[in-house]
């Protein structure tokens, strides 16, 4: 179950980031109210996660997830600059998580 919650907190995180980039720095207060319940729910899920996953393990697979959402969200939802070099970096990130995931032990 630790790893579904992990997955789900990643998933906000995505959500969250988004949201956060659409507020405007805050001054758009329904994408700020969305900002703040997704960061809590995403942050609650992550601790119930903890309870059973190791904490390098988990918290790196939750930021991992973010990080990946949110370069694929910017990709596709905001149009930013697709390179060659990007997609690499995004690449070995994504090595490092399986990596992770594969030598957790779960």
């Amino acid at each position: 179950m630790a790893w579904i919650y992990l997955v789900f907190a990643g998933l906000l995180e995505i959500a969250w980031a988004f949201a956060l980039k659409a507020s405007d720095g805050f001054s758009r207060l329904g994408w700020s109210i969305f900002t703040l319940v997704a960061m809590a729910a995403s942050f609650w899920l992550l601790a119930l996660a903890m309870r059973s996953l190791p904490l390098g393990t988990a918290y790196a697979i939750w930021t991992g997830i973010g990080a990946l959402g949110a370069f694929i969200v910017g990709i596709v939802v905001l149009g930013e600059a697709v390179s060659l070099m990007r997609i690499g970096s995004a690449a070995l990130i994504l090595a490092g998580l399986v990596g992770l995931k594969l030598s957790s032990g779960e």
